[in-house]
């Protein structure tokens, strides 16, 4: 047995990605006020309910401890265009995780097409298979807890006719469906 109050924040990290398997990847899009595009992939992602159709992500800080620019930009709209990611965009995915100042998209930065779907919010990666269109429907906080996790509730989705399999996390690494991959991996 574990108590896992005796862990560090670190140690429980690797304990729940390790087992708590597979978890898909939601690739995020959001929108500042000013319009500027902002692409990053969450691994802590989760479908839950189907009625109303919600999913729950959460979302840490900054290293100098302000919101990410995807909990600002879904705090400030209220929307959110999640995209799954395909095995052909791993790449991109990966790059969108690096760090940028929140002036700078990762959508222009590391070439990632986006097209508009739906009006009203966010336009999604241009060549995923499978993205949903969602407010924001409640924030929680957990006492303690250096994440934000976000409900959000499904509003419209866009399905491929052929939709590819999407990727997600396994441990330390990716998977699609019945099958590993080899990829960079992201902490």
């Amino acid at each position: 047995m574990i108590d896992m109050q005796t862990l560090n924040p670190k140690e429980i990290y690797k304990l729940m990605a390790t087992h708590i398997i597979p978890r898909p990847i939601a690739w995020i899009v959001t929108q500042n006020s000013e319009g500027l595009i902002n692409v990053a992939p969450f691994s802590y992602f989760a479908p839950l309910s189907s009625t109303p159709p919600t999913v729950v992500v959460s979302i840490g800080h900054k290293a100098d401890g302000s919101p990410k620019d995807t909990l600002a930009n879904i705090r400030n709209t209220q929307k959110a265009t999640i995209c799954m990611v395909p095995e052909d965009l791993l790449e991109k995915m990966h790059l969108s995780s690096k760090p940028l100042a929140s002036d700078e998209s990762e959508a222009k930065t590391f070439n990632i097409s986006t097209i508009k779907k739906v009006e009203g919010f966010p336009p999604m990666i241009e060549d995923v298979s499978v993205a949903f269109f969602c407010e924001l429907n409640q924030e929680i906080i957990l006492e303690g807890s250096p994440t934000i996790p976000l409900i959000l509730e499904i509003k419209q989705s866009f399905v491929d006719e052929n939709p590819k399999k999407p990727i997600s996390r396994v441990a330390r690494t990716y998977a699609k469906i019945g099958e590993p991959l080899d990829a960079p991996t992201i902490l």
